[in-house]
């Protein structure tokens, strides 16, 4: 029996890196059974996942290796210092 997908489900990835990029950038974003695969990836590598649909609606507009707009960096650093913090605490 196959499992039931969302269609409507969307995933973006987040990356930064401060020696190689002036400011965080979206790395992959899909819908259905592409966001579904970001998420298994991100499972396997022990990334941690956080939801947030309307931060997503809004790097979805994104494009793939884009940097983010400065009127997103703080919704992205509340993310990402919320992610170091679980890395720290859990490493």
């Amino acid at each position: 029996m196959k499992e039931a997908r969302d269609p409507k489900k969307r995933a973006i990835a987040v990356r930064y890196k401060s020696d190689l990029d002036p400011a965080p950038k979206v790395v992959a974003k899909g819908q259905g059974v592409l966001a579904d695969r970001i998420l298994a990836i991100a499972a396997e590598e022990g990334i941690h996942i956080q939801e947030d649909p309307d931060l997503v609606s809004l790097l979805a507009k994104i494009d793939v290796d884009d940097t983010i707009p400065e009127e997103l960096y703080r919704a992205v650093a509340e993310v990402l210092a919320f992610v170091y913090r679980l890395n720290r605490k859990h490493p």
